[in-house]
């Protein structure tokens, strides 16, 4: 059984919380508004969708410009259907400098370009003459294997008679 000082208490509590709650949350509305960014405006909006296609442009009151045009490339092979996505976004830096990205998004995957992407430092030039080198290597590996097999099937020719017969028939044609 509950008593009226039981009662009493909850009530007291209940009326408390809800005072200093509402306190502390009148306090964050406050700070909140304080901290509030100014709505951007968009200025013109434009979307145009096509039977297999579509095309969406904007421009917001703080200098975004932007526009997509989409489609379905190889539309109906299952194999091959790919969503195609091109694209570019121009907004304004800090400073108030241009920032333009254009884009590319496709079986080949988001291929982003602009001017203020980072690129990839020079290859140094020992590591470069290393690739060629290795790239040389493989070139002139192929070109003996290639040779080799060559030669084996000439020396399987029943036409020749001797191993000696068919290493001066490989060299004639190799010289040739």
């Amino acid at each position: 059984m509950t008593t009226s000082s039981q009662i009493g208490f909850v009530l007291v509590t209940c009326v408390l919380g809800c005072a200093l709650g509402g306190h502390r949350y009148h306090g964050y509305q406050e700070e909140e508004a304080h901290h509030k960014k100014p709505v951007v405006p968009i200025l013109k909006s434009n979307f145009d969708k096509h039977h297999d296609s579509w095309h969406y442009s904007y421009e917001t009151g703080n200098g975004i410009i932007a526009h997509e045009h989409g489609y379905f490339k190889n539309k109906g092979d299952k194999k091959h259907e790919t969503l195609v996505q091109q694209g570019k976004v121009t907004y304004h830096d800090e400073h108030g400098h241009p920032i333009t990205l254009t884009y590319v998004a496709d079986e080949h995957g988001f291929q982003a370009h602009g001017d203020h992407l980072p690129t990839p430092p020079p290859i140094p030039e020992a590591i470069l003459k290393a690739l060629q080198q290795t790239h040389q290597i493989e070139e002139e590996s192929q070109y003996q294997q290639d040779n080799k097999q060559e030669y084996q099937q000439e020396h399987q020719n029943p036409h020749l008679q001797s191993q000696e017969e068919a290493y001066a028939h490989y060299y004639q044609r190799q010289e040739k």
